[in-house]
């Protein structure tokens, strides 16, 4: 007779405040998590980028080389680089240990909102108000990018990149999507600014905001609308929407100060979370635990599930 299977454990949302970091460079402008959760990028108003462990509350580095605020980061899938983006117009590949700048890369016309590396961490992506994602060779002496994709009638506002696919989100209204092994772009018009767009994690569905405090869910290869998720408040401000570790809940940034969690199926209400009495400027889910990153004027809070103790007392 065989066992049944043990019942998967019920998703655990973060609600507990853990640490609040003061990050000392001005705004905080978006707060990203390395590949694996250990660590945390901050993007300053004051042209800094900071690593940090955010568990410990420590600062590791500081990266300096950007002309004006730093607007959007990321880091490479073995951590040995990072890149990012900002209203100086460049797109800057650092080295991670050293600090150094490896390549500035300038050709946008305006500045740069959102930066990605592609999986093997051999090209960025990058998406400014200039209307045009650009692609940037990391080992090439070329100045020039390798690609250009200039297909939105307005800027750029979220850039995300699969393994064979780039989704790119613009004030336009709409979100298109590159194949890059077929050579097609499909577009799907939401008719509102948008703000944010990523892939679920388990890459059927594409998670879409925009500037009608509204957060729609689509799948990914017909367009069809699967869910639409309200309540929060997003009408001026690019604001950050991701889903849940497990792909179970839609989470969104919000302009009145909470972090908001709607069940993905249901599209219900979960969790309206409070950060703070200010815009909720960016945020950032870790990619396999229940533990969120928020960034509100110049500090970033770290939040884990209420059963999480840390090991060795370090929270």
């Amino acid at each position: 007779m065989a066992f049944p299977e043990p019942k998967p454990r019920a998703p655990e949302l973060p609600r507990k405040q853990l640490k609040t970091l003061d990050c000392g460079q001005g705004a905080v402008r978006a707060v990203r998590f390395n590949v694996d959760g250990n660590y945390c990028l901050t993007c300053g108003s004051d042209k800094t980028l900071k690593l940090w462990n955010p568990l410990r509350g420590t600062l590791l580095r500081t990266y300096s080389g950007h002309g004006y605020e730093v607007l959007d980061a990321a880091g490479s899938f073995d951590n040995s680089h990072l890149c990012s983006g900002g209203g100086d117009k460049t797109v800057v590949l650092w080295d991670v240990a050293t600090g150094q700048v490896v390549r500035k890369f300038r050709g946008h016309a305006g500045k740069v909102n959102t930066v990605q590396f592609n999986e093997e961490a051999t090209v960025i992506l990058s998406g400014s108000i200039d209307s045009s994602v650009r692609c940037w060779d990391c080992r090439s002496r070329k100045p020039e990018p390798v690609q250009t994709l200039d297909e939105a009638r307005d800027g750029i506002s979220s850039v995300k990149v699969s393994d064979h696919e780039i989704l790119a989100g613009s004030v336009d209204g709409r979100v298109r999507r590159y194949d890059l092994r077929m050579g097609q772009v499909t577009s799907d018009y939401v008719g509102s600014p948008i703000t944010c767009t990523c892939f679920s994690r388990d890459g059927q569905c594409t998670l879409i905001s925009s500037l009608d405090s509204t957060l729609r869910l689509l799948d990914k290869d017909t367009g069809e609308l699967l869910g639409e998720y309200v309540g929060h408040k997003n009408q001026k401000y690019k604001l950050d929407c991701c889903l849940s570790e497990r792909d179970t809940h839609v989470v969104s940034c919000s302009e009145d100060g909470k972090v908001f969690f709607w069940d993905l199926v249901e599209g219900s209400l979960a969790l309206a979370l409070p950060v703070g009495s200010n815009v909720v400027q960016s945020l950032a889910y870790h990619p396999t635990d229940p533990c969120l990153l928020t960034a509100m004027g110049g500090s970033i809070q770290y939040w884990r599930e209420e059963t999480y103790e840390a090991e060795g007392g370090a929270g």
